[in-house]
């Protein structure tokens, strides 16, 4: 794999003290906190309202109700994350969220309110409490994005935050130590600067979200190229679990040939009663699990998948009739209206649904305060991998874990920023390397077949092999902003097929149909890949370290 993207040189520079990369709810929240530490610079690929935070739907979970507690979300995290997640992260997750939630109540979120002014909560699938916080029935996402950034827009004028929009970050620049310090970037003709510069800092924020476009269909929004992962990994950052890819259960399926970013139907319609049934009319989950439609989402995954092989289908249905119209248009009105755009009524209509790639379990490893193995480099949200999730993201966690590790970013900044000198960056050795923009849908095909839901030796073998001959046979020499995503799509899924290929057992969001049972003998463990200096990706197997 390259070191670095093939570029044109930079031709302008900006210099801030924390450099944040990304406007989700994890890049906005460091943002925003990040200020005490010193100057900011906010870069974002499109619009500060582009990311994945905006389509979040279901809601963000908490221990809020006088019925729950830390240690009961601690519990349902670590079923969910069968056996993989890290208790530490687990436990600064659910006790430090509540009052996170509450000051993103305080910052402005309009949340949905109970009868007597608490915020009201709901239940979605894993969870044995009601702690889902929602906003604007199903636009949860959209909401809390719109408050962070109405916060940032407020102190825009301070001269020490600065917005660059629509732009794409090429890599992480390092200086002679090693040590982070920027990131090469193109903006994208917007704005009072364009082409290729470079924003320089003490320190650099990755919040970059995920990679789902490295698949044919995915509910993730077209800017989630793996970008984050793709260049900590050419940084020398360690790259843990990607194997482990949450495939959403209940994504509307519009045929066989639909691709791109799909419509998601949220968990939260199954929390509030809906049912999942088969092309016959059967209810499948009743029976596989105890908690039915309720299960953790790779259960449910698996028993759709199971139910569509069973008959034959190409989708099952999702069955929320009983709900009633007034019910279903004042909870789900974004989820409603986007099922009737396409001809099916929720109300009156069984809704086909299918699974499709929702989320990456795994990423750029970090420690507790979102540190990654690259000095001066730290990574929040989608695009990290804190140890919470395991091999299997909890519903409504991924809001949550952006908004604890962005403020626990910021606090590792504002405490230790200060002893850090300005450093120039150095180019590091190897060749510069593109892929042609026009291999991207290849490598789509090739991961969709070979490591979706249902994986093999076989199936692996072949995607490995795809991945190679286009490594080796489409080069680019003209650099654009589609060939570095198609470049990184590339490297996200050489790893994530490496890892697959490597882990022979079934757990959590890795399904491979040659190994299906879990084995906790040889496989309770991270997969961690890292580049050496010559670009060969390096695989190693750590095993859990065990309670005292």
């Amino acid at each position: 794999m390259p070191r670095r993207l093939l570029t044109e040189q930079p031709g302008w520079a900006s210099t801030a003290d924390v450099v944040v990369v990304g406007s989700g709810i994890a890049g906005l929240t460091t943002a925003l906190e990040a200020r005490k530490a010193g100057r900011v610079l906010l870069v974002t690929k499109t619009s500060l309202s582009a990311g994945s935070t905006a389509w979040a739907q279901g809601g963000i979970a908490a221990a809020l109700g006088p019925e729950d507690s830390p240690d009961q979300h601690l519990h349902d995290t670590l079923v969910a994350g069968v056996g993989l997640c890290e208790e530490d992260a687990v436990r600064t997750l659910v006790t430090e969220g509540p009052q996170r939630v509450r000051e993103l109540a305080a910052l402005g979120t309009e949340f949905a309110r109970a009868h007597d002014g608490t915020i009201a909560l709901t239940r979605e699938g894993g969870h044995r409490r009601d702690r889902i916080a929602h906003a604007g029935g199903d636009a949860t996402g959209k909401e809390i994005s719109r408050a962070l950034i109405q916060a940032l827009r407020a102190v825009e004028e301070d001269p020490g935050i600065q917005v660059i929009e629509h732009a794409l970050v090429t890599d992480i620049l390092t200086d002679a130590a090693g040590r982070a310090c920027g990131v090469a970037l193109h903006v994208i003709g917007e704005g009072r600067i364009d082409g290729v510069g470079a924003a320089l800092g003490r320190a650099v924020v990755l919040a970059t979200g995920g990679f789902g476009q490295v698949y044919a269909s995915t509910t993730n929004p077209p800017v989630s190229t793996g970008d984050g992962v793709a260049a900590a990994l050419r940084a020398g950052a360690e790259i843990v679990d990607l194997e482990f890819v949450q495939f959403h259960p209940t994504v509307l399926w519009l045929g066989r040939s639909a691709t791109g970013q799909q419509p998601l139907i949220s968990e939260a319609v199954r929390g509030e009663g809906a049912h999942l049934r088969d092309v016959e009319g059967r209810r499948f989950m009743v029976g596989r699990h105890e908690l039915a439609e309720l299960a953790p989402r790779d259960v449910v995954a698996k028993g759709v998948v199971t139910a569509m092989a069973e008959t034959g289908a190409e989708h099952v249905w999702l069955d929320a009739r009983h709900l009633g119209a007034q019910f279903l248009e004042d909870r789900f009105p974004t989820i409603v209206a986007r099922c009737r755009s396409y001809g099916i009524d929720p109300v009156t209509d069984l809704v086909p649904v299918a699974p499709a790639q929702h989320y990456a379990s795994g990423g750029i490893r970090t420690d507790l305060r979102g540190r990654t193995t690259v000095p001066g480099l730290y990574a929040c949200g989608e695009v990290s991998w804190t140890g919470v999730h395991g091999a299997n993201r909890l519903a409504s966690n991924s809001l949550l874990e952006g908004l604890v590790w962005g403020h626990r970013i910021a606090v590792d900044l504002a405490e230790n920023l200060a002893r850090v000198a300005a450093a120039e960056p150095v180019d590091r050795d190897g060749d510069a390397v593109l892929l042609a923009a026009d291999a991207r849908p290849f490598i789509q095909s090739a991961m969709t077949v070979g490591a979706g839901v249902i994986r093999s030796a076989s199936s692996l073998e072949t995607l490995q092999a795809r991945l190679a001959h286009l490594g080796d046979e489409r080069r680019a020499s003209v650099p654009t902003p589609r060939a570095w995503e198609t470049t990184n799509l590339h490297a996200v899924a050489a790893t994530l097929g490496r890892h697959a290929a490597l882990r022979v057992e079934t757990r959590g969001g890795h399904w491979r149909e040659d190994f299906p049972e879990r084995d906790d003998g040889r496989w309770r463990g991270h997969l961690v890949s890292a580049l050496d200096p010559d670009g060969v990706l390096v695989t190693t197997f750590q095993p859990m370290r065990e309670k005292s």
